[in-house]
C-alpha cells in the first residue's frame, strides 16, 4: 500500500490522541516486525519453491500456486481488510491477524501436500490483508507529532523497502541449511511474540462512520480473480481451447463484471467507480496491474533458471537477487526527488522503457550462459527501471481524489499489483510449460531435456517484456497529470 502521512491521517478519523502516547517507540517495533513479515514473505518463498515442489510432489503446471494463493487473496481481500479494522478495532484485528498468520504460517510449514500448502499461503494472504492496513493507521494514531510521525514511517517504509531482499537472502539460508519448510515456521513464534507485546504496548483505536461491509464485492471480486487464475494454470494442461478452461475464464469474467455492477449501486461500495474512471488515477492503476502480471513471473522463471540451469543453491541464489532490490532502491530516491520537477508521465514512461529493455535482455539467456554476462546486467536494467516507476504510481493514484477515498486509491496501487501478480504467474507459467512442451515435441535427446526448459522461460521473458510494452503505452497515453497536479508533500512512498 502507498501513501503519504496527511492522507493516512485523514483516514484514520477522529480518534488521534493529542497526548504522546508513552509505548509509542515499541509499538513502533512490534508494528514494523508485523510489516516486516508481510513483505518478505512473498521473496522468502520464492527461493525456496524449487525445494518445495519436489518435497511435495507439486507439477511445473501447478507450482505457481505457493505464490499466487498468497498474492490473491492479500490483492483481492486488502480493501475489505482496511474497513475491517478500522471499524472493529485496529489493535484487536492487529492482533488476531498476528495470531491468524502465525496459524496459518505453521500449517504450510507442516504441509504434507501440495493443497495443505496452497490453502496455507492463502490463509497467510488473508490476514496479512487485515494486517497491513491497521499496521499502517495504528502508526498514524500512535504518533501525532508531525516529525516523530515521520520518522515512524520513515522506519516503516524501510523496512518494506528492504524485507524483500532480506526474504532473498533468508530463504536461501533457511532452505540450504534447514529446510524449506522454515521459510514458512519461523514466522509462527515471531508473529505470536509480536501479538503479545501488541496487546501490551498498542492502544485500541477505530474510525467513526457508517460501518458497511460490502461483502458481495469482496466475494465476486476476489471469486472471479481466483476462477481467472485457476483458467490460466487449467490451460496449461488441458489447452486454451478446453471447455473447463473457457467455462473457468467465461465465470471469473462474468463473477469481475458482477462486481463492477455491484459496485455502482452499493451504498458502501468496496471500490467506489469514481477513484478509478479518472483517467489519470485510472491509467496509474492499469499500468500498476500490468507491472504485477509481468514482474511475479520473472521471478519465478529467474529463480528456477538459477537453481535448475545454472546449478545455484538456495543462497546463492538469493544473493543473486540481491542486485535488483539495491537498483530498485537507488532509482526509487532519485525519482523522489525528480517527481516534483518532472511530473509523473515522463519518470514512468521513461521508467517503463527501461524495465522493458531489461526483460527483453533476459530472452538472451541460455543453457551455458553465465549471470554476470546476462544476467546481472538485465536484472540492473530492470530494477532501475522500475525504481523510477513505482514512485509515480502512488503520486498519480492520488491525483484530484477526494479525502474520504484516499484510503482506497492508495490500497488501490498495492491491491493492482498483488492481483496482477497473481494473474501473470499463473498465465506466464502456463506460457512456459506450453513452449517447454513444444520445444520437446520438436527435439529429442539429452540436450533438449536440458535447452528446453531455458526455452520456455525465454519465451515467458517475451510474453512479460510485451505486458511493461502495454504499461509504457497505457502511462504516456493516459496519464497526463502534471507535476502542479501532484498531491503536496510527495516524495517516496510509504509501501504495505
Amino acid at each position: 500500500m502507498t501513501t503519504t502521512l496527511d492522507q493516512l491521517a485523514q483516514r484514520a478519523g477522529p480518534d488521534i490522541i493529542d497526548q504522546p502516547d508513552p509505548m509509542r517507540f515499541r509499538a513502533l517495533v512490534v508494528i514494523a516486525i508485523a510489516q516486516l513479515m508481510i513483505v518478505l514473505d512473498a521473496s522468502v518463498v520464492t527461493i525456496a519453491l524449487p525445494s518445495a515442489q519436489q518435497a511435495l510432489h507439486i507439477s511445473v503446471q501447478n507450482r505457481q500456486w505457493a505464490l499466487t494463493a498468497y498474492t490473491l487473496a492479500f490483492g483481492g481481500l486488502l480493501l475489505i481488510g482496511g474497513r475491517i479494522s478500522d471499524f472493529l478495532g485496529r489493535k484487536r484485528m492487529f492482533i488476531i491477524s498476528l495470531l491468524g498468520f502465525a496459524a496459518a504460517s505453521a500449517l504450510g510449514g507442516l504441509a504434507q501436500n501440495a493443497g495443505m500448502l496452497f490453502g496455507a499461503r492463502a490463509l497467510q494472504g488473508a490476514f496479512a490483508a487485515v494486517m497491513a492496513p491497521a499496521s499502517l493507521s495504528l502508526l498514524t494514531v500512535t504518533f501525532t507529532e508531525a516529525r516523530e510521525r515521520a520518522r515512524a514511517f520513515g522506519v516503516y517504509g524501510a523496512v518494506a523497502g528492504s524485507g524483500a531482499a532480506i526474504g532473498l537472502v533468508l530463504g536461501g539460508l533457511l532452505t540450504q541449511y534447514a529446510s524449506w519448510r522454515w521459510t514458512l515456521l519461523i514466522n509462527a513464534p515471531i508473529a505470536v511474540v509480536a501479538a503479545l507485546a501488541a496487546s501490551r504496548f498498542i492502544r485500541e483505536s477505530k474510525a467513526d462512520g457508517e460501518r458497511r461491509y460490502d461483502l458481495p464485492g469482496a466475494i465476486s471480486v476476489t471469486g472471479g480473480l481466483l476462477l481467472l487464475v485457476y483458467g490460466f494454470t487449467r490451460a496449461g494442461s488441458g489447452g486454451w481451447g478446453a471447455p473447463v478452461t473457457l467455462a473457468l475464464l467465461a465465470v471469473g469474467a462474468a463473477l469481475l463484471v458482477g462486481f463492477v455492477l455491484l459496485e455502482r449501486s452499493s451504498r458502501a461500495p468496496l471500490l467506489p467507480l469514481r477513484v478509478v474512471l479518472d483517467r489519470n488515477r485510472g491509467g496509474s492503476f492499469l499500468a500498476s496491474l500490468l507491472v504485477g502480471i509481468a514482474l511475479m513471473g520473472t521471478f519465478l522463471f529467474l529463480t528456477y533458471y538459477l537453481q535448475g540451469t545454472l546449478h545455484y543453491s538456495a543462497l546463492k541464489s538469493g544473493f543473486a537477487f540481491l542486485p535488483f532490490s539495491a537498483g530498485i532502491i537507488v532509482s526509487a530516491m532519485v525519482a523522489s526527488q525528480l517527481l516534483p520537477r518532472t511530473g509523473p508521465r515522463l519518470l514512468m514512461t521513461g521508467g517503463l522503457v527501461m524495465a522493458t529493455a531489461g526483460l527483453a535482455w533476459f530472452t538472451q539467456i541460455g543453457v551455458h550462459t553465465s549471470y554476470a554476462a546476462h544476467v546481472l546486467p538485465a536484472e540492473l536494467v530492470v530494477s532501475l527501471g522500475l525504481g523510477f516507476v513505482f514512485v509515480p504510481f502512488s503520486s498519480t493514484a492520488l491525483v484530484g481524489v477526494a479525502p474520504h477515498d484516499a484510503g482506497v486509491a492508495s490500497a488501490l496501487v498495492n491491491a493492482t499489483q498483488q492481483v496482477g501478480g497473481s494473474l501473470g504467474t499463473a498465465l506466464l507459467n502456463t506460457i512456459f510449460t506450453s513452449a517447454m512442451a513444444s520445444y520437446l515435441v520438436a527435439h529429442h535427446g539429452a540436450a533438449a531435456q536440458a535447452a528446453a526448459p531455458v526455452h520456455g522461460y525465454a519465451v515467458g521473458f517475451v510474453a512479460s517484456a510485451a505486458v511493461l510494452a502495454l504499461a509504457m503505452v497505457v502511462s504516456a497515453t493516459l496519464v497526463r497529470a502534471s507535476k502542479t497536479d501532484l498531491p503536496a508533500g510527495e516524495g517516496l512512498p510509504i509501501p504495505a
